[in-house]
């Protein structure tokens, strides 16, 4: 029986794209991305004033898809607009909050601080995303690190958002009190950066850690699920949902590294609160400690529920 057939529609950023086609991944579906690009004056206006036509679109795409999962403001018109023309010859889930009516999607995951509820709406415990620990493990050697009977530690870099400016101040807070508590005579550090890592701040950091601890210079996803694998402690900056609920998955304890805040971000509030609740981060402070958890896997948990919800739709 061949699979059903999947259009991942998002602006293309590397957090939205592993929401997508972790669920698609999950669901078993065959997929194939499609990056949403608006006309320029569109891109300025939000969803809930945007007509709802594929005429917004810089450039359209033909649908071949029985289900449509989107993540992301600018996807929201698109997946809608398909939702209108095909009916209920198509499936459209939409991933976190899209700032308009939900009746206009089958189904919306959602993480449970975005705070929004309803028949369809199916909440996470964080955010949903495409890693497994079979990858992790898959990749586990792919880092040679020479430990010499040291703790391993991976230190996950983000980078600047509405909320954290990552500046130079904030940085060397960071970064010096990281290396001080984690000294090279007890632990080995691997610094990983992401797809939001400033240069500036990659540079720093082969600065003040390279001589005694592991600093990968580039974005390289082999080398991020290998420091998961073999960390024992996992330490996230405290910019990114993603990879904390990406961390997660393995069981292990994720300190966050704070940062000042540039305004109220009361979403990564209510998310540090639901996963300290659960045992799953502690902030980053001036003890090391550790701890265990249930491993938060919640892409293949709400799988199941959406096939059945599927199913009853007819798609399934």
């Amino acid at each position: 029986m061949s699979k059903l057939k999947a259009l991942l529609l998002t602006q293309g950023m590397h957090g939205m794209i592993s929401q997508v086609e972790g669920l698609a991944k999950a669901l078993k579906l065959d997929y194939r991305h499609q990056t949403i690009k608006l006309k320029n004056f569109w891109n300025f206006i939000p969803p809930k004033l945007t007509p709802i036509t594929a005429n917004v679109l810089s450039k359209k795409f033909i649908c071949e898809a029985k289900v449509i999962i989107s993540c992301g403001r600018k996807s929201v018109i698109p997946s809608i607009a398909l939702k209108r023309k095909f009916g209920n010859d198509i499936f459209n889930i939409h991933i976190q909050d899209p700032k308009v009516a939900i009746s206009n999607f089958d189904l919306i995951v959602c993480p449970k601080h975005d705070g929004l509820d309803g028949n369809n709406v199916l909440q996470t415990t964080g955010a949903i995303h495409y890693l497994s620990t079979q990858e992790i493990e898959k990749n586990s050697n792919y880092l040679k690190v020479n430990q010499a009977n040291k703790k391993l530690v991976a230190f996950i870099i983000g980078g600047p958002n509405n909320y954290y400016d990552f500046s130079d101040e904030e940085i060397n807070l960071v970064f010096n009190k990281i290396k001080t508590m984690f000294s090279s005579d007890k632990y080995k550090l691997m610094i990983i950066p992401s797809y939001r890592t400033p240069k500036r701040v990659i540079e720093k950091a082969d600065s003040v850690f390279s001589h005694d601890h592991l600093v990968v210079k580039s974005v390289d996803k082999s080398s991020y699920l290998s420091a998961l694998s073999q960390a024992e402690i996992i330490i996230v900056t405290c910019d990114s949902i993603s990879m904390i609920s990406e961390s997660a998955v393995t069981g292990k304890p994720i300190y966050v590294a704070n940062m000042k805040v540039k305004k109220d971000g009361k979403r990564f509030k209510d998310f540090y609160s639901q996963l300290k609740e659960i045992n799953v981060i502690k902030d980053l402070e001036d003890k090391i400690e550790s701890w265990s958890y249930n491993n938060l896997d919640e892409v293949n948990r709400i799988a199941p529920i959406i096939k059945e919800k599927m199913r009853l739709n007819g798609i399934y």
